[in-house]
């Protein structure tokens, strides 16, 4: 499918792009009563001594996740066909995902007309280098950067910084753009202060933390892998200014997240990343229907649960491969000869090539 047909593809899609205020209302409901009845529920045994209630946390974060991918629909104006309601829905569910919506909108739009161009990276997206630009850093940046694409990292420490303090701050070069970035943040502070001050008072402050803290870790943690694997998989594409084209970067360079039933509804068919991308206005609710309608596009860019935890290991774009690659394909282990006699078949050195 290439840039043409791609771009007939567009003008194929907007109907798509109508939604419908009753579903959105519904699909509010279904997801907010869920996560605020199992906090409820999860809070009040812990109250009451019952410590393994606090498995509960898990289908809360869940509920989470879901809750912000309506937040995510909401920055691109496609939940509600009303710009301002998509706007106070969006901010009053930035409470909760404590993610500023105004601020969290401008740095997304930013990764949507981006995403793929190696000329663009930078704002709303994995840092990822090329295999030259990582060989050409020096020793103390290149350990940097390999903590920063470890797993435990990548998806343990780096949600609890961004939700818990990379985002009560405006996000780097947006204070040029006026004051609205800076407005969106203390005003997403201020509104989580005050519902904290106002739990805290009732419930109490460590019952509130001791609920609140992993619901928050949990759906950060699920939120970056999902954002992870939808741009960082084998056979994502990436390209430079000259060469990259929006609609091919959109289908090819975003993944087809086939989750199994439950896990695509809660994470409310994000996971159809690449027709999100070529067309960011249809509500989740109506992806379904353009694969239904649009098999072929199933295909592109699939990536099954289990394909998608080989993701982990891939850290770096190699630009003469066209593809992205772990460390350890990026710089294989040298092989020592074999000498003739030894009985030795063929051993590696377990230590990283000196590039």
């Amino acid at each position: 499918m290439r840039d043409s047909s791609e771009s007939s593809l567009v003008r194929e899609l907007a109907p798509y792009r109508t939604s419908s205020t009753a579903r959105s209302l519904f699909e509010l409901a279904i997801t907010g009563v869920p996560f605020v009845t199992l906090w409820v529920l999860t809070w009040a045994a812990v109250d009451a001594g019952r410590w393994e209630s606090l498995l509960l946390t898990i289908p809360a974060a869940a509920f989470l996740v879901r809750l912000f991918m309506i937040q995510h629909d909401c920055g691109h104006g496609s939940f509600f066909a009303n710009r301002r309601a998509n706007a106070w829905v969006g901010r009053c569910i930035g409470v909760l995902t404590l993610t500023p919506f105004g601020a969290w909108k401008r740095a997304h739009a930013l990764h949507h007309a981006g995403s793929g161009n190696l000329d663009r990276r930078g704002v709303g997206d994995i840092d990822t280098l090329t295999v030259e630009e990582y060989q050409a850093l020096r020793p103390g940046r290149r350990l940097l950067y390999r903590l920063y694409r470890h797993p435990v990292v990548m998806f343990g420490i780096g949600p609890a910084y961004l939700f818990l303090l990379r985002h009560r701050l405006p996000p780097d070069g947006q204070m040029k753009n006026g004051w609205q970035p800076w407005a969106s943040v203390m005003a997403t502070n201020a509104a989580v202060a005050a519902v904290l001050t106002g739990l805290m008072a009732l419930l109490g402050v460590g019952p509130v933390l001791i609920v609140q803290v992993p619901i928050t870790l949990i759906a950060g943690a699920i939120g970056i892998w999902l954002f992870y694997v939808q741009h960082q998989f084998d056979g994502t594409v990436w390209s430079h200014g000259d060469a990259w084209v929006f609609h091919e970067a959109a289908l090819h360079g975003s993944s087809h997240y086939d989750l199994p039933p439950v896990l695509r509804w809660l994470t409310a068919n994000i996971g159809i990343h690449h027709v999100h991308h070529l067309c960011g206005r249809i509500p989740y609710y109506r992806l379904p229907e353009v694969l239904r309608d649009y098999p072929e596009l199933a295909a592109l860019g699939r990536l099954t649960l289990r394909e998608s935890l080989g993701s982990a290991r891939l850290a770096l774009w190699d630009e003469k491969a066209r593809r992205l690659v772990s460390f350890r394909e990026a710089f294989p282990v040298p092989r020592p000869p074999i000498q003739k006699g030894s009985g030795v078949t063929g051993w590696t050195v377990g230590a990283e090539s000196s590039r």
